[in-house]
C-alpha cells in the first residue's frame, strides 16, 4: 500500500489540512479584539483602553520575538508534531480564556498564545513549500494564505456570538474546535523528508553549520537575505496599517459610522487579497517555467499596484474611489504575500529556510507594531490620510530594489 505522503494528491491534502490551521491561527487571536465590550463587564480592568492595549501588545511582542526561534526549531524537528503541538496549545489557551476572571490571567494567556501561535507559520509554510514543486508552489502558498484572511474576517464575528451567548462560550467553542482538529491532524498530517545535504560533509562540520549561530551567520552573510528582509518588511508597514487603521480612515474621510466603515474596510481588503493570492500564485508558477525571475517579477507587480492604491486611499475623497483603491491594494498585497516563501526558496539553502522565514516574520511584525503606533499619533494630529499616502514612497523603494537586485540562483530554484 502506498504511504499517505507519497500519494499523488497528498501535497494538496496538506494545503487543505493546514488551511484550517491557518484560519484558526488568525481567528483565535482576533476574537479578543472584537469582544472587549462583552468582556469588560466581567473583567473590569478592560474598561481601561490602556490596559486593553497592553493585552493586545503582549501578543505581538511575544509572537514576534518567538518567530526566529520557531523557525530554527522547524528546520530541525518533525514539522508534523510541531504544528500539532502548536495548534493544541493555542487552542487550549483559547479554551482557558473562557475561564479567566482577571486581567493578569488574560495577560499571561495571551503571552502563551503568542509563543504557541508563532511555532506554526515557519513550520506550516516550509512544509507546504517542500511538498510542492515549482509548478504549484506559489499557488499552494497562496491558497494557504487565504485561510489567514478568512480567519481574520471570521474573528470579527466573535462579538456577534458573544452577544448571542457569552464571551465565555465563544472562547470555549473555538478552543474546543482547535483541540479536536489537532486530533484530526494526528492521523492525516505527514512530514516530508528534507532535501539531503552533501554526503562529503562531516558530521562535526554539519552540526556547526546548522547550529543556531551557524544558521544566523549563514543568513546574515547572504546579501540577498538582507534584500529580501527589507523587501518583506517595507510592505508589512502598509499591510498592518490597513488592518489596524483603514476602518478609522474610511470613517473619517467618508463620514461613515464606524459600524459601517469597519466591515466595509475589512471586507474590501480581505476579498481583494483573496483574489490577489490566487492570481499571484498561478501567475508566478507559470512565469517561473519561462523565466527564473518569474516569482520576483510577480511579487514586484504586486508592490507596483500598492503604490497608486496607497496614494488614492490617502488623498481620495469619494466612496467609490477609496473602495477601488482598497481593492487595488488588496490584490497587490495578495500577489506579494503569495510569493514570499517561494522567493525565499530561490535564495536560501534548504536546511535554514524556516529559520529565515521566522526572522522575516518577526521583522514584519515589529514593522507593523511601529507603524500602528505612528499612525495612532497621526490620527490624533489629523494627518492619517496624508501619512497613509506617504507609505507609497517606501513601497516604491522596495519595488526598485526587488526588481533590480533580486537575481535567483538556478541551483536553489529547482530544489
Amino acid at each position: 500500500m502506498i504511504p499517505l505522503q507519497q500519494r499523488k494528491n497528498y501535497p494538496w491534502v496538506v494545503v487543505g489540512l493546514l488551511w484550517v490551521v491557518a484560519l484558526l491561527n488568525y481567528l483565535d487571536r482576533q476574537m479578543l479584539a472584537t469582544m472587549k465590550t462583552s468582556m469588560q463587564v466581567d473583567v473590569t480592568e478592560l474598561q481601561s483602553a490602556t490596559k486593553f492595549g497592553y493585552l493586545m501588545a503582549i501578543f505581538l511582542w511575544v509572537y514576534g520575538l518567538t518567530n526566529p526561534i520557531s523557525g530554527f526549531i522547524a528546520d530541525r524537528i518533525n514539522r508534523k508534531w510541531l504544528i500539532i503541538g502548536s495548534l493544541f496549545v493555542w487552542s487550549a489557551v483559547t479554551f482557558a480564556m473562557g475561564y479567566a476572571t482577571t486581567f493578569n490571567q488574560l495577560y499571561l494567556l495571551r503571552a502563551v498564545m503568542g509563543i504557541s501561535e508563532a511555532l506554526y507559520m515557519p513550520a506550516g509554510l516550509s512544509l507546504i513549500a517542500d511538498f510542492h514543486p515549482n509548478k504549484t508552489r506559489s499557488l499552494a502558498i497562496g491558497i494557504h494564505m487565504t485561510g489567514l484572511y478568512f480567519g481574520q474576517a471570521l474573528g470579527g464575528f466573535g462579538a456577534t456570538i458573544a452577544a448571542q451567548y457569552s464571551w465565555h462560550t465563544t472562547f470555549h467553542s473555538f478552543g474546543f474546535i482547535g483541540l479536536t482538529y489537532s486530533a484530526v491532524l494526528f492521523f492525516l498530517l505527514k512530514d516530508k523528508e528534507r532535501a539531503s545535504r552533501s554526503a562529503d560533509v562531516s558530521q562535526q562540520a554539519e552540526t556547526k553549520e546548522y547550529s543556531l549561530l551557524g544558521s544566523l551567520k549563514q543568513l546574515f552573510t547572504n546579501v540577498y537575505f538582507w534584500l529580501i528582509l527589507f523587501c518583506f518588511a517595507v510592505p508589512s508597514l502598509p499591510g498592518w496599517a490597513t488592518k489596524n487603521w483603514l476602518p478609522t480612515l474610511f470613517s473619517e474621510k467618508l463620514s461613515l459610522d464606524i459600524a459601517i466603515a469597519g466591515p466595509l474596510a475589512t471586507l474590501t481588503i480581505a476579498a481583494s487579497s483573496f483574489a490577489g493570492v490566487i492570481f499571484g500564485g498561478i501567475l508566478s508558477d507559470r512565469w517561473l517555467q519561462k523565466n527564473i525571475r518569474g516569482r520576483v517579477f510577480t511579487s514586484a507587480i504586486g508592490l507596483l499596484l500598492m503604490i497608486p492604491a496607497l496614494l488614492l486611499i490617502g488623498f481620495g475623497q469619494s466612496l467609490v474611489l477609496i473602495v477601488l483603491a482598497g481593492c487595488c491594494f488588496g490584490i497587490g498585497f495578495g500577489m506579494f504575500d503569495a510569493n514570499n516563501m517561494p522567493i525565499l526558496y530561490q535564495f536560501i539553502s534548504p536546511r535554514i529556510r524556516a529559520t529565515a522565514y521566522g526572522i522575516m516574520n518577526m521583522t514584519g511584525i515589529f514593522a507593523g507594531a511601529m507603524v500602528t503606533d505612528l499612525l495612532g499619533k497621526s490620527t490624533d494630529a489629523g494627518n492619517l490620510g496624508r501619512d497613509f499616502a506617504m507609505l507609497a514612497g517606501i513601497v516604491l523603494v522596495a519595488f526598485v530594489i526587488q526588481t533590480l537586485f533580486l537575481r535567483p540562483s538556478k541551483t536553489l530554484t529547482i530544489s
